[in-house]
Formats: C-alpha cells, sequence, structure tokens
C-alpha cells in the first residue's frame, strides 16, 4: 500500500474506526483496548488490539507507543473525513463541503499565552478555523494548542488542538484549563475543601497542589473535544 492511499477496510474495521470516533468525539479522548472489547464483546483486549494494528496497517489510524490511549486518527483519514471520502461509508463527524451546516463556525485558535495575560487577548490568536460545533461534547469558544507532554495518557499530544468551553466553574475530574497565579495549565481538576489538584495524565508529573486560601486561582474552561491536525 502507498503511504499516500487508505486501504479499505472490512465492516468489523469499520466499525471499529466508527467507534474510535464517536468515542472522541463524546470524550475527548481515544478509548482503551479495554473499552473497545467491552463494546464489542470480544473476549478480551488483545483481539481489540488485532483490529487496531490492522487499521493502522492500513492506514486509517496511527497507534502511540507507551500509552493505553494512544490512537491517533491519521492524516490521511482525517483528510477524508474533511473532503468527503468517507460519505458513502457514513462515517459520524464528516464535514460536508457542500450544503448548509448550522454547525460549523470559525473558532480562533489560542497558542502560547503570556504569563499573566488574559488567555483570551487577541494577541495570542494564531488563527480562526471553521469546524463543526457537532463534533464536540459541548459548544467550544475557542481551541488552545498543546504544549507539552503532561496529558498523553488521556490521547493529548503536544500540538492538538484542545476545544474549550469557557467556564469558571468545574466538576470533579473534568479536565479544565486553569491559571495558577501567572501560568496556564491544562490538568485534570480535583478538589478537597480549600485545596484544588490539578492531575497529569503522565506518570512523569506530580499534581500540583495549590492552596484556595493563599494561591492565586482560576478555571478559564472546561475540555470539551480535540482536534488532531498539521496545525
Amino acid at each position: 500500500m502507498s503511504k499516500h492511499e487508505l486501504s479499505p477496510l472490512t465492516k468489523r474495521q469499520q466499525q471499529i474506526f466508527d467507534y474510535l470516533l464517536e468515542f472522541m468525539t463524546s470524550n475527548g479522548a481515544p478509548p482503551t483496548r479495554v473499552e473497545i472489547a467491552d463494546h464489542f464483546g470480544f473476549k478480551s483486549p488483545n483481539a481489540a488490539e488485532d483490529h487496531l494494528k490492522a487499521l493502522d496497517k492500513k492506514g486509517h489510524i496511527e497507534l502511540k507507543s507507551g500509552t493505553s490511549r494512544g490512537i491517533l486518527i491519521s492524516d490521511l483519514a482525517r483528510a477524508g473525513l474533511l473532503n468527503g471520502s468517507y460519505n458513502e461509508l457514513d462515517i459520524p463527524g464528516a464535514i460536508p463541503l457542500h450544503g448548509d451546516n448550522q454547525n460549523i463556525s470559525d473558532v480562533a485558535v489560542i497558542g502560547d499565552v503570556a504569563a499573566g495575560a488574559p488567555i483570551f487577548a487577541q494577541e495570542h490568536v494564531q488563527q480562526y478555523i471553521s469546524v463543526d460545533q457537532s463534533l464536540f461534547a459541548d459548544k467550544a469558544d475557542f481551541l488552545l494548542k498543546v504544549r507539552g507532554d503532561s496529558m498523553i495518557n488521556v490521547g493529548i499530544f503536544e500540538r492538538d488542538l484542545l476545544a474549550i468551553k469557557k467556564a469558571n466553574k468545574a466538576n470533579e475530574n473534568e479536565i479544565i484549563v486553569a491559571r495558577i497565579g501567572d501560568d496556564v495549565t491544562v490538568k485534570r481538576y480535583r478538589r478537597h475543601g480549600a485545596t484544588v489538584s490539578l492531575i497529569a495524565e503522565n506518570d512523569n508529573y506530580d499534581p500540583i497542589e495549590v492552596d484556595l486560601q493563599t494561591e492565586t486561582f482560576a478555571i478559564e474552561g472546561i475540555v470539551v473535544g480535540l482536534i488532531r491536525q498539521g496545525f
């Protein structure tokens, strides 16, 4: 197979690929092998792994070693979703290029945020892109470019675009954009009384403990989705 072409999928492979897209849309991260096996009734995660390897070999996904959620939709497959190549396969989330789609809107891409500066400041906007809001769990107010590898265990990698809904409150275990003093970070949110724990999804990083009585802390938004493209 050419590296510039996608090989056709079997019916089962197509079902698994569809499930990956649906899961990523709803959860903002790929499923684990166990979750795939449970969904399809496989006897073990090894069966899910075999199907994922087939999808990888055929060019539709890329498997990233070292993390249980290291499943990436390939650039070729993503381009197919955007240009309509998958329309006949009825893949969820495909963005048609023709006709009206009220879910599509222009959203600002926020790049590096200067220390102490408002995250939504115009100087942080790198560009605007058209996105299908139905891809996300909730309507996104902006897209934030990921820096670093602190969230790789949930499939969030450097240069991904996180879809962010503006908010100043969050539920336990939601992934948020938080400001601690002058710094902005993306972490999983937990609170215990007057202490907030910001949990990385990477075993190499310790939780960030914030004392709300002595430190400046604010929630800037909640992660409602993810886009992985060549930005």
